[in-house]
């Protein structure tokens, strides 16, 4: 090993051992902060000098335009690998539903032949030292937007499994089809602590509980950047910061009320633990902060220099850089798609410009240059992302050097997969011992989500909102009806979505799977004053429940969601009920857990369950039928028996 190479390898150590020195799924002091300030952090990876030597040097080398390039982050739909090269790139994404060449069953070998091509480009520039690209994506339950790759189930399930250990599993294997696909950052993992469940990305949370989401965020992290620089290692990026969780009413990119104590103590819970764990960037959220009890109005924190600069960079000491969201910038006042010096001033180090990327450079160039940004912020942005991918060893190593590069093998963790669908799904109900079912049960099958993966994955799933999707576009996993006929046998399997005209006399049991269309961020917002009831928003739902209950065959519910449902309605015309969430692709899982004594249900909510159509959460006034941490297994005899019905409003109050 050279001595340039022994330099940039001690912060990997120094990584290895931060990650290492604290026991899985301990929140150290910060489970203890009593919200007075935030806590005062040490970077687990200090600035080494000879990195940052290296890194002064090649940025007093640096033109403005190259120093613009690299903090300008354009999707692959919208650049050419040569306009990487003459624009200087520092980085691309791919936003849900963009694919090579815009080919959905893109593969493997094809999506790794179009990261070499932007790797290349960004090494064929005209500057004397060449600075390699960083592709980022949204690979937030799996690599979800590459066919055929393995998809794990959403947070909100993921959270009810509590389990750590797993979880930073998921994350090495999350990193490694990644890198199949020759893609080497990953917008990951969401660490909001999720408070209302009209927030149509409730699913993305994995609890309302800051501790439990602070134990996985750091898992995450451990499991997606391993070393950082081996074959499977991906960049992390904790979002959405800060207090994307805690909008007002649940409106995604709305604005926050919460005071600064709740900020730090339960906002803040999963990012100083992710921080701990060597995180090396961070993604600035759509939100607004409007502390209204201290009369301070942040404004969006896209532009809000205290919380990206004085809290994250200064107080926490997180010394990676910080990316804006898809366009997030002209969300700040004064702004707009192409243009915001107050979000680069702020501490905005990489500017998420989707479409209108040469605008913005050309802006950012006049703004500099008329000293509305001064030169030493763009000098720091710039320091702060070739650090990070010199930290991740893209200036010694190309990406596509790895032995996952292109291999369609790496994308298959369906075993994986399949236990936490199994680990990551709760049992409500189980009136008489209905589950688990004989593995000789004749079932009558019912429901649109039975058969559909669509509906078991939910949004970014190959594409952003998970919609426009039919079980041939994944290629790979099961439905849960495909996943008991194989369990149970093609002739002791009958199926009708809609249940009409059906007859359940003759079978042993209904399993009837309901659950809600996919959706993602706003567009899955259930809006104030509308009640947030699934009969009411899926009514097809309620009507094949009641063609089949209270016919003398036990009926079991399994509900697709990426919410806690109010339901009761429909659990009470069920003997069983299954909150399933929305599980990914391997429904095996589930049927694992239905069928036969192999498995139990361990699952536990880690959010608490609705009693009413107007409850939203755990605040004042809210109804509360299941509390966080309710789960049935087998062993238990916990009737649930009739459930209150409690009137639902036309709007809520």
């Amino acid at each position: 090993m050279t001595l340039r190479k022994m330099k940039l390898f001690i912060p990997m150590l120094a990584l290895v051992a931060a990650c290492a020195g604290a026991p899985h799924g301990d929140t150290g002091r910060y489970a203890d902060l009593d919200g007075s300030d935030w806590p005062a952090l040490t970077s687990p990876m200090p600035l080494d000098p000879a990195m940052e030597a290296r890194i002064g040097q090649i940025v007093a080398g640096m033109t403005l335009a190259q120093k613009v390039g690299q903090m300008t982050q354009p999707d692959v739909r919208n650049i050419t690998p040569d306009q990487v090269r003459e624009f200087y790139i520092g980085s691309v994404l791919n936003g849900g539903g963009a694919w090579p060449n815009m080919k959905k069953d893109a593969s493997v070998a094809e999506w790794a032949a179009l990261s070499a091509q932007f790797h290349d480009a960004a090494l064929r520039t005209d500057m004397t030292v060449k600075i390699p690209l960083i592709w980022g994506t949204d690979a937030v339950h799996g690599h979800n937007n590459v066919r055929g790759a393995t998809m794990f189930p959403h947070n909100i399930g993921l959270g009810a499994a509590d389990d750590v250990e797993m979880m930073e599993r998921i994350g090495r294997a999350t990193a490694q089809q990644v890198r199949a696909t020759g893609i080497s950052w990953v917008f990951a993992p969401t660490v909001a602590v999720g408070q209302d469940r009209r927030w149509g990305r409730t699913y993305e949370s994995y609890s309302s509980d800051p501790q439990l989401v602070a134990r996985y965020g750091a898992a995450v992290v451990r499991g997606l950047q391993g070393e950082l620089t081996g074959d499977g290692d991906v960049v992390a990026t904790a979002k959405h910061y800060l207090g994307d969780g805690g909008t007002f009413q649940g409106v995604d990119q709305g604005e926050n009320r919460a005071t600064r104590a709740e900020m730090i103590t339960t906002h803040g819970a999963g990012y100083y633990t992710a921080l701990d764990a060597g995180v090396q960037t961070v993604m600035a959220t759509y939100n607004s902060w409007n502390d209204v009890a201290a009369g301070e109005n942040h404004g969006k924190l896209h532009g809000d220099r205290y919380v990206l600069t004085d809290v994250l960079k200064d107080r926490l000491d997180f010394t990676g850089f910080v990316v804006s969201d898809w366009n997030g910038i002209e969300q700040v006042q004064g702004c707009d798609k192409t243009r915001c010096a107050q979000a680069i001033n702020a501490g905005i180090d990489m500017i998420m410009v989707p479409e209108d990327w040469r605008a913005f450079i050309t802006n950012t160039i006049a703004d500099v240059e008329a000293g509305r940004i001064p030169m030493a912020r763009i000098d720091d942005a710039v320091t702060r992302i070739l650090r990070i991918k010199m930290r991740a060893g893209l200036f010694d190593r190309a990406v596509a050097d790895s032995r996952f590069n292109g291999q369609a093998s790496a994308i298959d963790v369906s075993a994986l997969a399949r236990e936490a669908v199994r680990k990551s799904v709760v049992l409500l109900k189980n009136e008489n011992a209905v589950l688990p079912l004989r593995a000789d049960a004749r079932v009558l099958v019912v429901g649109a989500s039975a058969d559909s993966m669509s509906n078991q994955t939910g949004g970014w799933s190959l594409t952003w909102q998970g919609t426009e999707n039919t079980n041939a576009d994944f290629a790979t996993g099961q439905t849960l009806l495909a996943a008991l006929k194989e369990q149970l046998g093609d002739a002791d399997v009958t199926y009708s979505a809609d249940a009409a005209g059906v007859d359940v006399a003759g079978y042993d049991a209904v399993i009837a799977v309901l659950g809600e269309t996919p959706y993602a961020e706003y567009n899955g917002d259930v809006r104030f004053p509308a009640p947030v009831q699934h009969s009411l928003l899926h009514p097809t739902d309620l009507r094949v429940l009641r063609a089949v209950a209270d016919k003398g065959v036990p009926v079991v519910t399994v509900l697709y969601s990426g919410r806690p449902a109010y339901a009761n309605d429909l659990i009470n015309l069920s003997d069983a009920f299954v909150a399933a969430f929305l599980p990914g692709t391997e429904a095996g899982g589930l049927a694992d857990l239905m069928i036969g004594t192999d498995h139990d249900f361990t699952g536990r909510l880690s959010f608490v369950w609705p009693g009413s159509a107007c409850s939203t959460g755990e605040h004042a006034g809210d109804v509360v039928q299941f509390a966080r941490g309710y789960g049935l297994s087998y062993g238990d005899r916990r009737p649930v028996g009739v459930l209150p019905l409690p009137e639902t409003p036309a709007r809520c109050e």
